[in-house]
């Protein structure tokens, strides 16, 4: 798939935010998805990267209650329990495997979110040690969230 289609597939998390404060105040209304260009973020920042680009969905606290979580057909995944659901040993190769979009996780890849590895190619435009750097930067970061 070409990445200016994955850039495009990007702009769901900004619109689905959109959706969730509009359902809110007319929750009887159709849901819709707007595409928005994805921001630029620092790449040596996973927190800066996980609140632009996860906490829509999975919450700032990575619990999978963001903003806009009931507008996806998929549950986001409770971030913060992943080393709990991996016998307490926090899962860095398969989470940074599906960041770069090589696990199969349902709800990263199908048209409610993006596979973040494309995503972050076309960010830093092509440069692989880059977009190896935001890739660890937010597994790290998302390894901060687990619970204690």
């Amino acid at each position: 798939m070409q990445a200016s289609k994955w850039f495009g597939l990007s702009a769901v998390i900004v619109a689905l935010a959109m959706i969730a404060i509009a359902q809110q105040a007319a929750p009887s209304q159709e849901k819709e998805i707007k595409h928005v260009p994805v921001k630029q973020t620092n790449a040596s920042s996973g927190q800066e990267m996980f609140n632009s680009y996860c906490a829509v969905c999975h919450g700032v606290d990575g619990k999978g209650a963001g903003p806009a979580a009931s507008a996806l057909k998929v549950v986001p995944t409770d971030l913060s329990a992943l080393s709990a659901k991996n016998g307490g040993k926090y899962p860095s190769l398969h989470v940074s495997s599906v960041l770069r979009g090589e696990a199969e996780t349902p709800a990263h890849g199908s048209k409610d979110m993006p596979v973040w590895g494309p995503l972050f190619r076309h960010l830093s435009q092509g440069h692989d040690a880059e977009v190896q750097q935001r890739i660890a930067n937010l597994n790290l970061y998302v390894e901060s969230l687990q619970k204690k």
